[in-house]
C-alpha cells in the first residue's frame, strides 16, 4: 500500500502483485476514502486484479484536519480534483495500466461527468448512483448521460432511495450505459433479512461484475 499526501492530493493506492488495470475510486458525499464501504469494495476488486485508487476530495481532507462536517464542494471543484488526482496517478503510478474512474454514489456521479472528456480513460463504473435525491425523484441528475459513448457500469439497489430499479428502468439512458440491479439492496447495497441475501454477497457479486467489464475492455 502507498500513501501520499500532498498539499492536494490525498491517495490510498492498494495493488495486486500483478493488476491488469486500475481504478480511481471517489467517495460519497458524507465519508470518505475510509469508509467501510470503500475499504471492502476496494479489497475485493484487488483481489481480482484491480489496482484501486482511494482518494479524499478537498472538503473531507479539510473534515478530516478539523472534525468537522464540511458540506460537499460544488461540482466543478469535485471535478478539478478528481481531474487533479487522474493526472497524478497516471504519471507517477504506473502509467501503462489501462485506467478506469468510478465512485460511490455523488463520486460515482463525479465521474460520469469526467469520464468522457479523458483519452486515456477505458470507462466508468458507478456504486448507487444518485440518480435524484430521495424522495425527489422529479430531480433527475441525468442531463449529461445522452451523450456519453464511452462505457458505464452503474450497479444500484433495487429499492436505493436515490433511484429505484422501476425509476431507473423508466429513465431512457444510452447503450453505452450498461444497468445492473442488486436484489433488496439499498443505497450501500445492504438487503432486508427477509431477502435472504447479505451486503456481503452484494460487494463480493459486484466486485466481480467490475472485474468482468473491465476484463472486457482491455
Amino acid at each position: 500500500m502507498t500513501i501520499d499526501k500532498s498539499s492536494t492530493v490525498d491517495i490510498d493506492v492498494k495493488s495486486p502483485q500483478t493488476p491488469i488495470a486500475r481504478l480511481i475510486l471517489a467517495h460519497g458525499a458524507g465519508a470518505g476514502k475510509e469508509h467501510p464501504f470503500m475499504q471492502e469494495m476496494a479489497s475485493h476488486l484487488v483481489a481480482g486484479g484491480i489496482e484501486v485508487v482511494l482518494f479524499n476530495f478537498p472538503y473531507m481532507q479539510q473534515m478530516k484536519e478539523t472534525g468537522k462536517r464540511r458540506p460537499p464542494d460544488k461540482a466543478d471543484k469535485l471535478l478539478a480534483h478528481f481531474a487533479e488526482v487522474i493526472t497524478h496517478i497516471t504519471e507517477n503510478i504506473h502509467s501503462s495500466l489501462p485506467t478506469f474512474v468510478g465512485g460511490k454514489s455523488m463520486g460515482g456521479r463525479m465521474a460520469s461527468m469526467l469520464y468522457q472528456e479523458h483519452d486515456e480513460i477505458h470507462g466508468a463504473m458507478v456504486f448507487g448512483y444518485p440518480f435524484h435525491p430521495p424522495g425527489k425523484p422529479e430531480k433527475t441528475r441525468i442531463a449529461h448521460m445522452p451523450t456519453l459513448t464511452k462505457p458505464m457500469l452503474i450497479i444500484q439497489g433495487e429499492r436505493d432511495t436515490f433511484g429505484t430499479e422501476q425509476e431507473v428502468l423508466n429513465y431512457t439512458l444510452p447503450a453505452s450505459i450498461d444497468c445492473v440491479f442488486l436484489a433488496d439492496g439499498d443505497h450501500s447495497f445492504k438487503p432486508r433479512k427477509a431477502s435472504g441475501k447479505t451486503q456481503h454477497e452484494h460487494m463480493v457479486y459486484a466486485a466481480k461484475l467490475c472485474v468482468d467489464f473491465i476484463s472486457r475492455l482491455i
